[in-house]
């Protein structure tokens, strides 16, 4: 799944013997992805993976107020988690430009990874400035999702106008310097290459913990399940007001069926309005709300489930629909971003448009009402899912990605 655009020049590394050599490397991943001390099971694995590339550093984000700085397998700078999301990225823009000159001049770190263009604005001012004092470093700005849109999808933004500017602004300070480009789908590659063009580009998908999904769907057997699982964040973008409101209509018809939604409310006045919803619509009882849960228990309720709806209105790509086809859970994915990219239509699940709430609910009675349909679906999800993804795939990716990073430090 990975995707070139190279320039005529890199097109001729030469393959092998770069790809074998990038264990000398120094490795910087830059975002505001959060973790634990220890780190918790998926990102242990995802780094223990990793550091056969080289040696790895790591810029995020602590879970709570307090900084940390350990090493388990990559070294860890965590800042401390700010609750509200302006004032954390001005720490991120104050702290993390001094931090990366420590790692370029101190630590010898070549290649910075940005989480994405505002993540890389700081990195960016490192590269210039350490570039005044004849220190050459490439930076890899990743695209996770739509960064023009999603903010304004998920909350509601006083000022909006001012904001679009300044994030504008950002994205193209932070584009100018990238060296190169990480998207992980089609359409979060064709924004950035709008953006961006003429850089090298590598598309593959973000880590996942695939094992614990492919080991429930290996074992799974029973599909008469009546429950419709949901997992993801609880924000607006992910239209879970829609997947409850066509639930009611399926309850109609098929009164045992349950709903259960998984995930973390990161916005507490759109998770009250769907608690609120579901009383409206009488279908409280039917319908269960459940915090985040390591992987191993996610992915035991997904293998439960008929199916997974990820109903969202704009998506990047949607990774939990792959945790939940290698489960051995068919698909029903709002046609948006990558989705498409994993549902395949009658073969692994079915896409309904947006907002649509009436196909929604058909498509959900579908699999309600057709085990034996939904077991042959289910058993090309899970088949599907082993072949998007393996730690082996991941690492190859990145080894190709740096192999071209080498090559424009100059490095044999």
């Amino acid at each position: 799944m990975v995707a070139y655009n190279f320039q005529s020049h890199l097109n001729t590394i030469s393959g092998y013997e770069v790809l074998k050599n990038t264990g000398d490397l120094k490795l910087c991943w830059v975002g505001s992805a959060r973790y634990t001390d220890p780190l918790d099971a998926t990102s242990r694995k995802k780094f223990q993976a990793l550091k056969e590339l080289g040696e790895l550093y790591v810029v995020g984000v602590s879970k709570d107020l307090i900084p940390r700085c350990f090493t388990e397998h990559a070294t860890f700078y965590l800042l401390p988690q700010i609750p509200v999301h302006i004032i954390r990225y001005l720490e991120l823009y104050y702290f993390v430009p001094i931090l990366s000159l420590w790692l370029i001049f101190v630590k010898k770190v070549s290649i910075f990874i940005v989480q994405g263009p505002y993540e890389g604005v700081p990195v960016a001012v490192a590269k210039i400035i350490a570039g005044f004092f004849g220190r050459r470093v490439v930076v890899v700005v990743e695209n996770h999702n739509d960064f023009e849109e999603t903010l304004f999808m998920q909350r509601r933004i006083l000022f909006s106008g001012v904001y679009r500017f300044l994030m504008r602004c950002a994205a193209t300070f932070s584009f100018n310097q990238a060296d190169m480009l990480r998207p992980v789908s089609n359409t979060t590659r064709q924004q950035v290459e709008a953006w961006c063009p003429g850089r090298p580009v590598f598309q593959f998908v973000a880590w996942t913990d695939m094992e614990v999904f492919l080991s429930v769907g290996r074992n799974r057997t029973d599909y008469t399940s009546k429950t419709v699982n949901y997992t993801g964040v609880l924000i607006p973008r992910k239209g879970v007001v829609n997947l409850i409101n066509a639930f009611a209509v399926v309850l109609k018809d098929i009164p045992d069926a349950g709903l259960v939604i998984i995930g973390k409310e990161e916005n507490r006045e759109y998770t009250l309005k769907l608690k609120v919803r579901a009383v409206e619509l009488g279908i409280a009882e039917r319908v269960s709300f459940m915090p985040d849960m390591p992987q191993d228990e996610l992915a035991q309720k997904m293998g439960e489930a008929a199916v997974f709806v990820l109903p969202s209105l704009s998506e990047a790509l949607g990774r939990v629909v792959v945790e939940a086809m290698a489960a051995g859970t068919p698909a029903i994915g709002a046609n948006v971003g990558g989705i498409p990219e994993m549902v395949k239509e009658g073969e692994t699940g079915f896409l309904v448009e947006p907002e649509d709430e009436n196909a929604l609910a058909g498509k959900i009675k579908w699999f309600l009402m057709n085990p034996e349909k939904t077991r042959i679906m289910g058993r090309n999800s899970h088949i599907f899912a082993e072949s998007f993804f393996s730690t082996k795939q991941f690492i190859d990716w990145h080894r190709e990605m740096f192999a071209c990073a080498k090559k424009i430090l100059g490095h044999k």
